[in-house]
């Protein structure tokens, strides 16, 4: 079990629609975070295998001890019980009162609302938890409440966020808005004016009023807003960026399933719902997963998004890491690509994936070159790693790898690409970083090598050899840059290094 500081977990659910949609969601003590799911994987002779993900809720209370107290209500729970522990799991019930279903009339369902009463359960529960704070995780709509809650109605108070908010992690949150494909922006302002069942609050202007304060139901946004920037670190009651994770999913075909008609107007560059795009706050931690937006294939019923909360809001050390130093050969109507993924020795699942198949790639070049850091530093993923987790066949080391590859595309001079010397999913440079995290005395110790380098499988590479130097002794990280391998010369030059930069995470 993780050694991290517990704090309180609060879930909030994702757009419900109509007044049938929140009458069924409310009939879900749970409110779908209970929900696990099954894929198909296939085995060494050729076979489906089944594969459970018995959901987030249950995951947590077995890997890391938290309790989901219930008597009747959770509500109840809290009313009737002058302690709790911080090792607890809540569940925002905010569709509740909109509800038909209990009787007498519903009330009208109110971003601003939902925020509000997220703050009374905050402060609940930090009173008897003994606590300065708590975790919110969110799918879909539930991160514009949380955002709400940290971007309008905290500050409004005097109240800093981080002072009631510790971390924030969201699943397939529209940060940016929903928007769409089809209709040239008069889908979005059909939707606006008309607010469909409520689902005006995916535009720029009632998004403007919920997360702005002092905002009123007569004010504009600026031409230049953008939904998904929130307060830059250093601005009165800003809540630090890094504290914030975003979980992208880039796969709209499961929720095409039962959302047709939604998946071809968002387009394929989404999750089925929201635009990857859109999916993020600029500055925040995130990952890429392959999953679709909800659904019995969806982020938070998923094995890729549990991993990615648990390390993130667990995990005791942060690795981040970056192409640098690199330089494209100068060649006429040619854009150059990247598509990483990273996987963690004893996990099943991809943990991030980004590539041109799946709609989202990294581009280099532009902004991306040499240059813009110094270094020309490209991010590629940041992942936080669990000590506890290590596994033992690896002497307590943690293993993960990160999968880099590099394509070129050409076009034509009327734009159209140029297939002539193409070869489909061949890429210029395709090589995997083994990289080995072990710690002594909280000193971070690493070893790296390539996949091209290792002889024999890599379940029986032994890192051997010195540590990697660290290169900033002073700074309060521990960084050092390793060399790609020869054969990328003459594609990303020389001198062309992958930066990790690893730092203690709490």
């Amino acid at each position: 079990m993780s050694q991290t500081q517990k704090l309180p977990i609060i879930y909030l659910r994702g757009f419900a629609g109509g007044q049938s949609g929140i009458d069924s969601a409310v009939a879900d003590p749970f409110l779908g975070f209970n929900a696990g799911s099954t894929h198909i994987r296939i085995g060494p002779d050729d076979k489906p295998s089944f594969y459970q993900f018995e959901s987030p809720l249950l995951r947590l209370m077995v890997d890391e001890g938290y309790q989901l107290l219930v008597q009747g209500s959770q509500e109840t729970y809290l009313d009737t019980h002058a302690e709790i522990p911080a090792e607890s799991i809540w569940i925002h019930r905010f569709y509740d009162p909109s509800a038909s279903t209990w009787g007498g009339t519903p009330k009208e369902f109110r971003v601003e609302d939902a925020a509000e009463h997220l703050l009374e359960l905050i402060d609940e529960l930090r009173a008897k938890a003994h606590v300065d704070r708590v975790h919110l995780v969110a799918h879909s709509m539930g991160g514009l409440i949380s955002r709400c809650l940290i971007q309008k109605i905290l500050p409004e108070r005097g109240i800093e966020p981080s002072a009631r908010v510790a971390k924030l992690f969201t699943y397939g949150t529209p940060h940016g808005g929903i928007t769409f494909d089809l209709g040239f922006g008069l889908l979005e302002r059909l939707r606006d004016a008309i607010g469909i069942n409520g689902a005006e609050i995916f535009g720029r202007e009632r998004m403007y009023r919920y997360l702005t304060p002092g905002a009123t139901t007569a004010d504009e946004p600026p031409e230049d807003w953008d939904p998904r920037a929130m307060p830059a670190d250093g601005e009165p009651f800003a809540f630090p960026h890094r504290q914030i994770f975003c979980l992208v999913g880039t796969n709209p075909g499961d929720y095409e399933v039962a959302h047709g008609l939604s998946s071809a107007a968002v387009g394929p560059r989404s999750d089925g719902l929201v635009q990857i795009d859109n999916a993020s706050v600029p500055g925040a931690f995130g990952a890429y997963v392959h999953r679709s937006h909800s659904g019995h294939y969806g982020l938070v019923n998923s094995e890729e998004g549990y991993q990615n909360l648990r390390r993130f809001l667990f995990g005791d050390l942060k690795v981040e890491s970056a192409l640098v130093r690199f330089r494209l050969p100068e060649e006429k109507n040619t854009s150059w690509q990247a598509e990483v993924g990273l996987s963690i020795r004893g996990l099943q699942v991809v943990m991030h994936e980004r590539t041109g198949d799946q709609w989202c790639p990294i581009q280099l070049g532009g902004d991306a070159q040499p240059g813009v850091d110094g270094d020309g530093a490209v991010p590629l993923v940041s992942t936080f790693l669990c000590e506890n987790l290590a596994s033992p066949n690896g002497a307590g080391a943690l293993r993960y790898a990160l999968h880099l590859r590099v394509l070129s595309l050409r076009e034509r001079d009327n734009g159209f690409l140029d297939f002539r010397d193409h070869i489909e999913r061949t890429a210029d440079f395709d090589d995997i970083l083994i990289v080995d995290v072990s710690g002594d005395g909280g000193v971070p110790a690493l070893r790296a090598t390539w996949n091209s380098e290792v002889t024999g499988p890599i379940s029986e590479y032994k890192p051997a050899g010195l540590t990697l130097a660290d290169e900033d002794p002073a700074g309060g990280s521990w960084v050092t840059h390793i060399p790609l391998p020869d054969a990328t010369g003459p594609i990303l030059g020389e001198d062309a290094r992958i930066r990790l930069t690893v730092t203690g995470w709490s």
